[in-house]
């Protein structure tokens, strides 16, 4: 049956999104932007030997589930999670939370979501709900980036659930155990930025933070050598990783944007104030980069692409990100 106690919303990103509905709802009033910073979800990481659609893994923001561990981490809430190798044993522990009166988030991937468009059904398996009901054969679902409520058939769900390949569900199941119900956000904050800020810049992985972004900076120049089709290719994987998965690299650095300002006026901080201007900028600029690619690319001619302008442009929003960080480490 529906339950009526569950309150839907409609967020950004579906891991902040969750996570913010499930502390909403047992008490911690969090926003999408403050969960996302808390979890020091901002991100990015160029990595070429994992591979995705057989190009490589771009991402803007921390692993699946990074986000649930940050919280974790940073502010004291307790999850519990519940992987399975089997899929009966898994819908049937779904089945069992659901009765005890648990809203539940699960790990699926989106190509298998019924519910979702044709347009937008691609092989992510890092998408995030909440079930909070059941009703025969459907399931009740919180999809955090629709503006309602859904359902989806048992099967499909437990289909979506544990599919294979990259950043495969196992299932997973989550639900809070215990929850605070206040934040010191003056202790809490600074710590959290400028532990971020940090590892954007001196990550000692080549391919993470700043650095990561100037790597791939570095490959958008090679493609000039590849086959044209290729090199089509990788750009237009570098505009969809970036604007259509998972939010990506501009919506995270909006989010992110937003986050500051919160916390600027928190701890009424002129320096977090500007901080947020300063990232409302880099997403903006993160969009001119996929917009200046999506140009390059539509007359589908690899050999006209001026892959050197492309680099460049993305070395420009690496520099300015840079700044941020330099900025935040001061707080």
């Amino acid at each position: 049956m529906t339950d009526t106690h569950f309150k839907h919303d409609h967020f950004a990103h579906c891991e902040s999104g969750v996570m913010s509905l499930m502390l909403r709802h047992h008490g911690l009033d969090l926003s999408e932007p403050m969960v996302f910073g808390l979890s020091a979800g901002i991100m990015f990481a160029y990595i070429p030997f994992v591979k995705l659609g057989g190009m490589p893994l771009i991402a803007y923001r921390n692993m699946p589930r990074g986000i649930i561990k940050g919280l974790q981490k940073n502010i004291g809430i307790k999850m519990k999670l519940h992987t399975f190798s089997n899929p009966e044993k898994g819908t049937a522990m779904l089945n069992t939370l659901l009765e005890q009166g648990k809203f539940v988030g699960a790990q699926t991937s989106v190509f298998w979501l019924p519910y979702f468009p044709p347009e937008m059904q691609f092989h992510f398996n890092g998408h995030n709900l909440i079930v909070y009901g059941r009703d025969k054969n459907e399931y009740l679902i919180s999809d955090p980036v629709f503006e309602n409520p859904v359902r989806c058939e048992i099967q499909d769900l437990q289909k979506a659930r544990f599919v294979k390949g990259v950043m495969a569900p196992k299932g997973l199941l989550y639900y809070p155990e215990f929850v605070p119900a206040e934040i010191d956000f003056e202790r809490v904050l600074p710590q959290v930025i400028r532990k971020n800020a940090k590892s954007m810049l001196k990550t000692p992985v080549p391919i993470a933070g700043v650095s990561g972004i100037r790597a791939l900076a570095r490959k958008i120049v090679k493609l000039a050598k590849k086959e044209p089709r290729y090199a089509s290719l990788f750009l237009g994987h570098i505009v969809r990783m970036q604007e259509e998965i998972g939010t990506g690299g501009a919506g995270f650095r909006f989010i992110y944007a937003s986050f500051l300002q919160e916390s600027g006026v928190i701890l009424n901080s002129q320096l977090l104030a500007e901080s947020s201007q300063a990232m409302t900028t880099v997403g903006d600029e993160w969009r001119e980069f996929a917009l200046m690619i999506a140009k390059a690319i539509r007359n589908k001619q690899g050999k006209s692409i001026d892959f050197k302008a492309i680099s460049d442009k993305l070395l420009s929003v690496a520099d300015s990100e840079a700044e941020v960080y330099k900025r935040l480490i001061q707080i």
